[in-house]
């Protein structure tokens, strides 16, 4: 069955101050989302309030925020409403976007909020591939991701994507995050272990931007490169996000797809 006239796809982002990622992520799902959907206009909201205000003050550039965004579907005459989440998880984050789009759920006829990146078996399946595709380090070297983490209960992802990659033939890829209880501390003594040749980290978020750049990659005693070269490890880094692997892209426009498929129900 055909969409529903007067839909949209509503794509929300954390957001990035760093535009070189931006280009090759965020707005590269923006996108392959409009490419996907011709037909439908593609709105933008980014949720972080300290990145938009960075960007109007530094850019002149205004980028919405949900409530903005719904506004102006409103007023664009828009009666349905596809919500794409760039988020990697369902956190703290994704439990916010919802209620926030959802309090203008008196305005449109229907709202259809998609998964974030990993939700089901086989966002894990494919994610997990995609990266074992991009990177396949050697056997002697040794993957480390960086997630963001979470206190939400939703951290457990972390753990459980470290563990198929073990199941799925690469016992050397391995995730930790910067925020929660599955941190890098909690690998330093397994890491002495194995004691790889070679150790590249690279992130496990959708844009390279400030953790990449700065709490992975940073030359601060307290990033993640530097803790490790004091432990005596080689290391390299990838500034690469998720959002810049099509088959990671792919995901989210199935989700759309799934979407799109609720409203013609």
């Amino acid at each position: 069955m055909p969409i529903p006239e007067k839909t949209a796809v509503l794509v929300i982002s954390f957001g990035t101050s760093y535009p070189e990622t931006r280009k090759k992520t965020i707005e590269k799902i923006e996108k392959d989302i409009q490419q996907a959907f011709p037909d439908l206009p593609c709105y933008r909201a980014w949720t972080s309030p300290r990145i938009r205000a960075k960007l109007k003050k530094r850019d002149g550039t205004h980028i919405m925020d949900i409530a903005e965004a719904m506004i102006q579907m409103k007023n664009d005459g828009i009666r349905n409403v596809i919500v794409q989440p760039t988020y990697v998880i369902t956190g703290f984050e994704s439990d916010a976007m919802k209620k926030e789009v959802l309090a203008s759920e008196k305005d449109f006829d229907s709202i259809v909020i998609c998964d974030s990146l990993i939700v089901t078996q086989q966002d894990k399946e494919e994610v997990c591939q995609a990266l074992i595709r991009e990177y396949h380090p050697a056997s002697e070297d040794l993957l480390l991701l960086m997630g963001h983490g979470t206190e939400h209960i939703a951290n457990e992802l972390y753990p459980e994507m470290d563990r198929l990659f073990k199941e799925s033939g690469c016992p050397n890829i391995h995730i930790r995050t910067v925020e929660g209880d599955f941190s890098l501390e909690t690998f330093l003594e397994e890491l002495r272990t194995i004691h790889p040749a070679h150790v590249h980290l690279a992130p496990f978020m959708i844009v390279a931007g400030d953790h990449a750049s700065n709490d992975m990659a940073g030359e601060d005693e307290d990033s993640w490169k530097s803790i490790l070269e004091k432990e005596g490890f080689q290391i390299s880094c990838t500034l690469q996000g998720l959002g810049e692997l099509p088959s990671i892209r792919d995901i989210f426009l199935r989700h759309v797809r799934a979407g799109s498929a609720q409203l013609t129900r």
